[in-house]
């Protein structure tokens, strides 16, 4: 008794095979152009074992010192979010064909959207710190803002994918648009939503101490400083105590979306 002969494995597609040899030449050529090298990496730097040393062994005294700037992230955080998910509700329902149903009007206000997510919140940052002053206003409007544009963009795209049915009988009912938005749309979108929020609270606690090394305000504000400095087994102390923060954040919101669930 023979053995069945195996299923021949399929040749690639020629596509693939093209796409593939694209995307590597695009690599080394953009390589050259920026004349990356790993040469300084494996030639070393004198002091970097001095460095690697500080990293290995945080200060965790200093810790105690800089609460305060724990707590100012940890606000501006909250506070951008309550903020941002109020405005990005506000403009998703603006900028959804669903409860939107001016065409020029709905345009306009996803240009407007695209232009607040276009720039990073850390380009937001510097321009707030120009307008308003070194410190935590600055940190949180630029928060706010970006925060509006990515809230808005996931909200919205929810609101176009509701369940016609509770729109039509609220169409049938002669419901007036906000009766139309309270009745039938928002009801379908508030898991999402606040799925959105959390998500977008995550990324303030990090996003925060990022732009307080521009002159936001927060622990970033302590992260630049203390690098200027050269202590770096105190950045190393802020670092791990920042990654602790994110990943009980990031357990806690995980568990209260599988309770929403």
């Amino acid at each position: 008794m023979t053995a069945p002969a195996r299923p021949r494995r399929p040749a690639p597609r020629p596509f693939f095979v093209v796409a593939g040899v694209v995307a590597v030449a695009m690599t080394v050529w953009s390589a050259i152009q920026i004349d990356f090298t790993l040469a300084p990496f494996f030639e070393g730097n004198p002091r970097a074992w001095g460095i690697v040393q500080q990293y290995l062994t945080p200060n965790w005294a200093f810790m105690a010192q800089v609460w305060p700037q724990w707590l100012e992230t940890l606000l501006m955080a909250v506070i951008a979010t309550f903020a941002g998910a109020l405005l990005g509700l506000v403009f998703a329902l603006m900028g959804s064909h669903t409860s939107n149903r001016s065409p020029w009007f709905l345009r306009v206000v996803r240009a407007i959207l695209s232009v607040l997510r276009s720039l990073p919140e850390i380009g937001w940052a510097y321009l707030m710190v120009a307008m308003v002053g070194i410190g935590s206003l600055a940190g949180v409007l630029a928060l706010v803002i970006f925060n509006m544009g990515i809230i808005a963009k996931l909200t919205s795209e929810t609101i176009d994918a509701v369940d016609r049915g509770p729109l039509e009988a609220a169409d049938a009912a002669g419901a007036s648009t906000m009766q139309r938005i309270v009745a039938a749309v928002l009801p379908q979108v508030w898991p999402g939503y606040f799925s959105y929020v959390l998500y977008v609270f995550e990324i303030n606690l990090r996003a925060s101490a990022i732009i307080g090394m521009v002159g936001a305000g927060g622990i970033g504000s302590v992260l630049n400083v203390e690098r200027a400095r050269f202590n770096y087994d105190n950045v190393s102390a802020v670092v791990v105590g920042f990654i602790v923060i994110v990943i009980v954040l990031d357990v806690a919101s995980q568990t209260l979306r599988k309770r929403r669930m």
